[in-house]
């Protein structure tokens, strides 16, 4: 056991990391000196557990199949610090951060250097802890206090606000949950945000261990050891990194890097995609699908993608990972040639278990394929939806190029270019179960996360090797920090209920806290009875601003949830769904952003005004960017939104009525039943697809730039990104960022529009709108436009 009774003293330093060494010599801690704010440490005995890491992976779009050595510290500036080596404790200093290491019971003060205050304190009593022995794994304490807030740990259910919560970090799939209590829930996320009011420091701390963990954020409390929080994983070794930050932002900007840059998916990801699982598991699959296209059409519902669920691999009512059912699907090429000649994609579920009877299982078993059970003899039986069955193992090379080959032959070569990676929990519940881990043989207590990821990377190098040239698009249900990489992902199995769409959304903001961005949710509920006419206009409202948009279902009723399940409401509908054909511009230019820059998408209103402090009390808002504030609603009979404009010195537009608003207070604006609560940042410019958007039209492109100006006087700048939305060519820089440069003064409007990079736009002219109640007079690239009603300009570059 390694606890306060253990003393350290120091043992040396190599270049950005000082080792010290217990005095009984069984222990080891190490401090890494990464960047001026962010500093790694790691405690073992012995010699470490882990000598790579699968989620560590800085500003990378890729990592090794077999992981980065968790030593190489070459990504890293690793910067001169300085070090003094005192008598009891080791100071040593960065630019940003100072910190102080009591060597006797190994404690830690962490010291933010802009201001002098202590921002991060391990607990004063026993703040390290490894007790094998008893089987309670790695322990840190660390000190709170009231003035804190904790974000992040991805998407819990509840509130933004992880203060006082307990959590535990263990993948499940927990079908039908409730968005405001269950846990644990689909993926590993183990890093938070710490925000201390005040003028206190913001920072994140990111624990680089994949077993089942607990992070209780202050609900338990002990006397004899004051206000604290922990941190404890079942195995692994303790292996953090701190991050200080300017703010919030930062911080999150920072892990993102950190862990993985978000892939840039096709654009046509942004558009509606339908799903079901009535539609495969009906006998008439093939003629649902069909029909699904030709009510899209008849409906006009433009539509880009349908999400095949598991049925069409069926035989009986159970499910086999590639295996087509040729009776409901004779021909699937025929099938996916008729989505695409209608401008749709499909998207194929896969998942990482075989059923003992599945027609390939024999093959994988001989070949040593599957995770095996503690003794390595044989496969390791678990439950798999209705039956039992055994997950692949994609430690194991020959596993890995397996899972490629059958992605290539059973969905990519029907012409289906897209992977849905579904129920990949890994749900092993024996822990001594024995993965191949590249030749070197692991019981899976520490690694089940892994086996997700590089289920990713398998689909994901199916599909790049298929088609070179093209962006892959993949979704996962499960994984954990880096899994931004290669997935799109959302928030799993939801239950139908108007208090879905209001933690949906916080767990939305759960993941862009912590660096996930390209996010959704089941739009309409997945589980439990259908959702009223009211409530699934509110659902779409909600979802059509997020960067997945998928109306999915598996209604306990037996019905199915699409856009024209209530011809009452249909109108609405059609409507919702073409005002997010309207935006995918602003979407995909926030997608690139996240891509490019780190930024992430779906984001609390803190994230942007975190010197307002009423951003911080909990609410139904959300901003997409750092421009649009979206109120959907979220109660039922509501016809009118009380929404808090943050403190913003350019104020804020109604996006419906023009009107503008001073920040610092609370609105009440319009919300009716065909009608989205929108508001704008003053000064925001936002692309819109503003073409007859239909059926048939959906990927036509008219371009209109809303310009929202500053009121009196003031100059603003922007930049909104384009490309083919397609290849890979913006890798060699084949785009175009469209700047804005926006000047006013109380009597004129000025605003001068350049364009850089050598792609050609599909497009030649382009209008830019104002607000209909502005009356200034209005120049674009020097050129004085004539007073027009609309406030609608047509120009050109």
């Amino acid at each position: 056991m390694i606890d306060n009774a253990y003393n350290f003293r120091f043992d040396n330093r190599e270049g950005s990391l000082i080792r010290l060494k217990s005095e009984t010599g069984s222990a080891c801690f190490e401090i890494m000196v990464l960047e001026q704010d962010l500093v790694r440490v790691r405690m073992y005995e012995g010699a470490p557990k882990a000598d790579r890491t699968f989620m560590i992976a800085p500003g990378m779009d890729d990592i090794p199949y077999a992981g980065r050595s968790n030593m190489d510290l070459t990504p890293f500036a690793c910067p001169e610090f300085e070090l003094a080596v005192e008598e009891g404790r080791i100071v040593l200093r960065t630019e940003e951060i100072e910190l102080h290491v009591q060597l006797a019971g190994i404690q830690l003060t962490w010291i933010n250097r802009k201001n002098g205050e202590v921002f991060l304190q391990d607990r004063k009593t026993q703040s390290y802890s490894f007790n094998r022995a008893l089987g309670e794994g790695v322990f840190h304490y660390i000190e709170r206090s009231y003035d804190e807030a904790y974000f992040g740990l991805g998407e819990k259910a509840g509130d933004t606000n992880r203060y006082g919560k307990s959590y535990r970090m263990m993948n499940l799939d927990p079908m039908g949950y409730d968005a405001e209590t269950t846990d644990p829930l689909y993926k590993h996320i183990p890093f938070y945000i710490v925000k201390k009011f005040g003028q206190g420091s913001t920072y994140g701390i990111l624990y680089d261990n994949l077993s089942d963990s607990t992070f209780d954020m202050g609900k338990e409390m002990d006397n004899y050891h004051g206000q604290y929080r922990y941190y404890q994983a079942k195995g692994g070794d303790l292996d953090y990194y701190v991050m200080l930050g300017e703010g919030i932002m930062d911080v999150t900007k920072t892990v993102s890097h950190l862990t993985g840059k978000t892939i840039l998916p096709p654009k046509w990801t942004l558009g509606y995609s339908g799903s079901t699982m009535h539609y495969t598991d009906s006998p008439e699959a093939e003629k649902l699908l069909l029909s699904f296209v030709s009510q899209c059409r008849e409906h006009d519902i433009p539509c880009s993608s349908f999400q095949l669920s598991s049925g069409y691999t069926s035989i009986g009512n159970k499910r086999y990972v590639f295996n087509w059912n040729n009776e409901k699907f004779p021909d699937p090429k025929r099938v996916s040639d008729a989505f695409r000649e209608n401008g749709m994609e499909l998207c194929a579920n896969i998942k990482p278990a075989l059923l003992k009877d599945h027609p390939m299982y024999g093959e994988l078993k001989e070949k040593g394929l599957f995770v095996k059970n503690r003794s390595g003899e044989s496969e390791e039986l678990v439950q798999f939806w209705d039956d039992t069955g055994a997950y692949v193992d994609f430690t194991n090379k020959e596993t890995f190029d397996w899972w490629k080959r059958e992605v290539r032959e059973k969905i990519l070569e029907y012409g289906i270019l897209s992977t849905w990676n579904d129920n990949n929990e890994f749900e092993i519940w024996d822990e001594e179960a024995v993965v191949d881990w590249f030749g070197e043989k692991r019981s899976v207590r520490d690694i089940k996360p892994v086996l997700t990821l590089l289920m990713m990377k398998a689909s994901y190098e199916a599909q790049k090797e298929f088609l070179p040239d093209q962006r892959p698009y993949l979704i996962s249900r499960s994984g954990t920090l880096g899994m931004q990489k290669y997935v799109q992902t959302w928030s799993g199995d939801n239950r139908t209920s108007y208090k879905t769409i209001r933690y949906n959304t916080k767990m939305g903001i759960g993941l862009s806290l912590s660096g996930v961005y390209n996010i959704g949710h089941d739009v309409g509920g997945f589980s439990g009875n259908k959702p009223t006419e009211e409530m699934f206009v509110r659902w779409i409202q909600n979802g059509i601003f997020h960067p997945r948009f998928t109306i999915h279902s598996w209604n306990d009723d037996g019905t199915v949830n699409e856009p024209w399940m209530y011809p009452e409401v249909l109108p609405i509908v059609r409507k919702l769904i073409k005002q997010r054909y309207a935006l995918i511009p602003h979407l995909y230019d926030l997608l690139y952003k996240a891509h490019a820059h780190y930024e992430p998408i779906i984001r609390s209103t803190f994230m942007n005004y975190e010197s307002d402090e009423k951003t911080f009390e909990e609410n139904d808002d959300f901003m997409v960017g750092d421009s649009l504030l979206v109120a959907t609603v979220m109660d039922e009979g509501v016809r009118e939104r009380s929404v808090y404009l943050p403190k913003e010195d350019r104020g804020w537009y109604d996006m419906n009525t023009g009107l503008h608003y001073a920040g610092g207070q609370t609105v009440t604006v319009p919300a009716p039943l065909d009608e989205v609560p929108v508001m704008v940042r003053g000064g925001a410019v936002i692309p819109m697809n503003t073409g007859d958007i239909t059926f048939d039209t959906k990927d036509k492109d008219a371009r209109t730039f809303l310009v929202y100006p500053v009121k009196g006087t003031g100059t603003t700048e922007c930049w909104i990104y384009e490309d083919d939305g397609i290849s890979m060519d913006y890798e060699k820089d084949l785009f175009k960022k469209i700047r804005f440069t926006v000047e006013t003064t109380p009597e004129e409007i000025r605003v001068d529009i350049k364009a850089e990079g050598d792609y050609k736009l599909p497009y030649d002219t382009f209008s830019v709108e104002f607000p209909k109640q502005e009356l200034r007079e209005i120049a674009i690239n020097g050129q004085r436009q004539e007073k027009s009603l609309s406030k609608r300009y047509q120009t050109s570059l």
